[in-house]
């Protein structure tokens, strides 16, 4: 089993992101979080459950598996729809 697979990942209010402790989760600031398209959650992983989980000073709102957290940031919530141009466009090959 990969480290990320092992590792757990929860959403969580974007109103607790300011008592995230950061030395305790996979995620190094507010910088580095995923933040769903309104920012009214965010997503931490960690593999030791953070003591500011335990202690309840942050609530979580849902938690997941790695596969489960992939298929949250490809939801309309998390992820916008590319549009480039390219998905089912004829190739173009030039002679």
């Amino acid at each position: 089993m990969s480290t990320k697979q092992a590792e757990t990942y929860a959403t969580i209010n974007i109103a607790d992101l300011p008592l995230i402790d950061f030395a305790q989760i996979g995620e190094t600031s507010e910088n580095t979080i995923r933040k769903s398209l309104d920012e009214s959650e965010f997503v931490i992983k960690w593999n030791t459950e953070p003591r500011f989980i335990t202690d309840g000073t942050v609530a979580i709102i849902q938690v997941m598996t790695h596969q489960q957290a992939l298929v949250l940031m490809a939801s309309a919530e998390w992820s916008e729809p590319i549009d480039d141009g390219l998905v089912n466009a004829p190739a173009q090959i030039k002679l």
